[in-house]
């Protein structure tokens, strides 16, 4: 993640001492969180995502685990999840996020987040929102849920449109205000394709109005149904990122206490640091050593990011579900996340030594780390051809 708020305007926010090994001069971390801060980026303990059940009921277009409307069999039980998130809180995990499908069609969500949270884990849930009336909301609350995604791709019919259902956009945004009028923190997800950036500053003006405390702005990893979908052009991702600075400038400026982020293409840290040198910001130095401490996709995916599959199966990322390096059933998580003899794992924990092209001579390596493996394996075969969603030419990256 790129804190777009705290690096590129300098707003304090309460990640950023676990994203960049900053401390705040105003802000703590939250209590869940303090003891787990890592002295250096390398030895952060992994944000789990656990894909709790395969349900869904919207069939999106860019949805990274294919689900349906259908009972899917095999799905952990609660016995096994118990035991699972047991091992998670023994081993320190800063934040569980409970995804899907659509996790709130499960029925013991309520219960084991509840019980995630007592561990003193950072709890989020990753859900469309179509399902949380006023009694959903208040079982949210009650739970002690840190932090509520809630999807929107796009406004009015262009969401309706990637959540294959009409009037997705209007139950969403009537969930986010449920849970907003009870104090819960809610944030706004968006995944960027050719076929919603144009929503973008609309989005911006919905999450004013709305008074959304968060936002995360997620560059599309071409997965499960995602394949179909057409990425950004290097042109048009630069674009949106630029939209993106400028309009969360703007909120800051205005006193808007309103967090934006960027997810999965790293290079938006060394582009957000080259706009800062270009317009000769004094801080400019300081976000280059925040962005090198993060290490970006060097500390990401299989280091900084895991995931559990509905099975069980370990995976280095939600987008990577097709390479598992173990599953809960037979062994702890702790134990799969520990063992560097696994091949894939130890690579992704080395990666400098085997990435190549203009990845493994781009001079902001340190801070970018290659980005997304998963993303380049899908494009070339390859998870250590560059990343071709880097939207940066090559004189910006330092090649000849």
């Amino acid at each position: 993640m790129i804190d777009v708020s705290a690096l590129f305007c300098g707003k304090e926010t309460a990640s950023q001492p676990h994203r960049y090994g900053k401390a705040l001069k105003n802000l703590s971390p939250a209590p869940e969180q303090a003891h787990k801060l890592a002295k250096s980026a390398k030895e952060r303990r992994p944000v789990v995502v656990w894909n709790c059940t395969r349900t869904c009921n919207l069939r999106c277009v860019h949805c990274y685990s294919d689900s349906e409307a259908k009972k899917y069999p095999g799905e952990l039980d609660s016995q096994e999840a118990w035991k699972m998130i047991l091992d998670l809180g023994k081993y320190q995990i800063p934040t569980l996020l409970f995804s899907g499908g659509e996790p709130l069609l499960r029925k013991d969500l309520f219960a084991l987040a509840y019980e995630a949270r007592s561990m003193g884990t950072h709890t989020v849930i990753s859900t469309n929102g179509t399902l949380i009336d006023e009694k959903m909301a208040d079982h949210i609350v009650e739970s002690r849920l840190s932090y509520v995604g809630i999807s929107l791709d796009g406004v009015g019919e262009t969401n309706d449109r990637f959540r294959g259902m009409e009037g997705a956009f209007h139950r969403a945004v009537q969930g986010m205000r449920f849970l907003v009028e009870r104090g819960q923190k809610v944030g706004l997800r968006m995944t960027l394709t050719r076929q919603n950036a144009h929503d973008l500053n609309q989005i911006f003006d919905f999450i004013e109005k709305e008074g959304i405390r968060r936002a995360c702005f997620y560059h599309l990893v071409p997965s499960g149904r995602g394949h179909g979908l057409v990425d950004l052009t290097p042109e048009e991702a630069r674009g949106a990122v630029d939209t993106i600075l400028e309009r969360t400038r703007g909120f800051y400026q205005r006193g808007l206490d309103t967090e934006i982020l960027t997810v999965d293409n790293h290079c938006d840290g060394p582009y957000l640091y080259l706009k800062m040198l270009e317009e000769k910001d004094p801080r400019s130095e300081e976000v280059h050593q925040m962005l090198t401490w993060n290490g970006g996709g060097l500390h990401s995916s299989g280091t900084g990011i895991a995931c559990v599959d509905f099975v069980g199966n370990v995976h280095p990322d939600q987008f990577w579900m097709d390479y598992t390096l173990g599953n809960v059933r037979e062994r702890p998580f702790s134990e799969i996340w520990q063992d560097e003899s696994e091949p894939l794992l130890g690579k992704l924990r080395d990666r400098k030594r085997w990435l190549k092209g203009r990845c493994s001579s781009c001079r902001f390596l340190n801070l970018c780390g290659g980005a997304m493996r998963v993303r380049a394996e899908r494009a070339h075969g390859d998870p250590w051809a560059p990343d071709p969603s880097c939207y940066l030419t090559d004189k910006e990256i330092g090649l000849q």
